[in-house]
């Protein structure tokens, strides 16, 4: 996937979209290496974010995640 995704990057249009794509890569990745579904994961993230205190974003890191019930 590493692979594949740094031949992508290269048509990412400018240095900033493909440093937030690798973020988002690394993210995904750090995710499925705490053994969660990356979809799972960041669907539960994104609708959480924008209710999620400042102070509590740690919560939202892959390795303190807990799913939503």
């Amino acid at each position: 996937m590493i692979a594949l995704g740094r031949k992508n990057w290269l048509f990412a249009g400018s240095l900033r979209a493909g440093q937030r794509a690798a973020a988002i890569m690394s993210l995904l990745h750090t995710a499925r290496l705490n053994g969660h579904e990356p979809y799972a994961y960041l669907k539960d993230v994104l609708e959480r974010l924008p209710t999620q205190p400042a102070s509590a974003l740690a919560e939202l890191l892959p390795y303190h995640w807990k799913p939503s019930a």
